[in-house]
């Protein structure tokens, strides 16, 4: 087969939200086998966004392109997961936040499941844990399945939460029944499972399902995949149960070559997940990054606080217990001193068994390295000086979401800033 998509006899099968099992149903796409032949991933999701929308089949939020698409009778299609041995058997379910998969996000709150939910666009994390209050009625655990309901009846889960998914539910736009699938061509799906993989909260045999119309069920040619690209190894429409026998094995975790500085930047828990493995002596050089040119770019103080570091540990070791007013700083020049330009950033939510040092390793790993760094360990703060409000910002963006020791750093412009001639800061957030 050539690549792309292959129609059967020019039709795309799929029935109606409410059509029984056995009934036929007729979904003539309009294009021809030849006018598909070859087509992209991209040429792929059109075909099917459009035919959720020109057939009547599309259900709110609408349009549904670019989306992972809600369709009629995803309800139907979702509760056929209660059916299957594996959900029965789950503890802990991963399911995505999208529209049509609401129906396993609230199976999973009936069964009394612990769901996880991974956080929008991994924007501020990777999963919020669902909580329905106590004696929650049925109504109050639909609301909880819902996008609004996953904002205000969820708790964060940090990197050190040992989560252990027995279960991963995904949306798609298309999916073959090989277990071949196709998103909405962000990728965020791909980044999940990698990272739990990167976690350890996935195993290689924790089985992967996707809930998608019939219609979403096509040829894909195989070339179309890449290597980073998640399986699946059940579909569930409103009318089958598919059980892919999926041999292509799943991402084996973050393929940081891959990884832009620019996803760095979008996905903020990635940075705390690069900075562990690189800890452990994994190679996680970046698609844009290039040794030679990363080494130009050093600020000649980080290389002054890690000789630093280095030459006096015990005093490092010692601030942290000094209280309020310990100083860890590098030289200051005279026209920065006086200068009265200094931003601050203030920096919290730090652990306390964190060590100075430790963040001190993290700051030059992120290229955040400050002229000054004021610890207060007791207070679990600590204040970075920048020259000005264009490092501080900088400084802001790359520790943004950053976690150490399971906590996720709190980082902001401190709410006052230093004045001229003044000595170190006495912010208080």
């Amino acid at each position: 087969m050539e690549g792309g998509v292959r129609l059967r006899e020019g039709e795309w099968r799929a029935r109606r939200g409410g059509a029984r099992r056995g009934e036929a149903a007729s979904c003539v796409t309009g294009a021809s086998a030849s006018a598909v032949l070859g087509a992209s991933k991209w040429d792929v999701r059109e075909k099917v966004w459009d035919y959720l929308e020109s057939s009547g089949l599309a259900d709110f939020p609408r349009p549904v392109h670019r989306r992972i698409p809600n369709f009629k009778g995803s309800h139907q299609a979702c509760c056929s997961v209660k059916e299957l041995d594996l959900f029965s058997r789950a503890h802990e379910i991963k399911v995505d936040p999208d529209k049509p998969l609401e129906g396993v996000r609230l199976a999973a709150l009936q069964a009394r499941k612990t769901l996880l939910v991974p956080t929008p666009r991994l924007r501020t994390g990777l999963f919020n844990k669902i909580v329905p209050p106590p004696g929650a009625t049925k109504e109050i655990l639909r609301t909880c399945a819902t996008s609004q309901g996953v904002k205000e009846y969820s708790v964060p889960v940090g990197l050190d939460a040992k989560a252990r998914v027995d279960l991963v539910v995904v949306g798609s736009v298309a999916v073959s029944e090989k277990g071949w699938r196709i998103g909405k061509g962000e990728g965020y799906a791909d980044m999940e499972y990698a990272m739990m993989v990167s976690m350890g909260a996935v195993q290689e045999d924790t089985p992967v399902i996707t809930v998608v119309h019939d219609c979403q069920v096509l040829d894909i040619a195989e070339e179309l995949l890449d290597d980073h690209d998640l399986t699946v190894d059940y579909i569930l429409t409103p009318t089958r149960t598919i059980k892919t026998n999926c041999k292509r094995p799943k991402p084996q975790g973050i393929m940081w070559h891959k990884v832009s500085y620019e996803m760095l930047e979008k996905i903020p828990i990635l940075k705390s997940l690069r900075y562990r493995e690189k800890q452990a002596g994994k190679d996680v050089t970046l698609r844009d990054e290039h040794s030679d040119v990363a080494n130009a770019n050093r600020p000649a103080a980080l290389d002054e606080m890690a000789t630093a570091e280095e030459a006096r540990p015990q005093a490092a070791t010692g601030s942290a217990q000094l209280g309020p007013r310990s100083v860890e700083s590098n030289a200051l020049s005279p026209s920065l001193e006086g200068s009265g330009r200094l931003t601050t950033v203030y920096v919290g939510n730090i652990p306390p068994s964190l060590r100075v040092s430790e963040l001190k390793c993290a700051l030059r790993e992120f290229h955040a390295t400050p002229l000054r760094l004021n610890w207060q360990g007791a207070q679990h703060r600590a204040f970075l000086d920048y020259k000005d409000k264009a490092a501080a910002a900088s400084a802001v963006s790359s520790l943004k979401g950053l976690s150490l020791r399971g906590n996720t750093l709190r980082v902001e412009l401190a709410k006052t800033q230093r004045n001229k001639g003044q000595g170190e800061t006495d912010s208080e957030k």
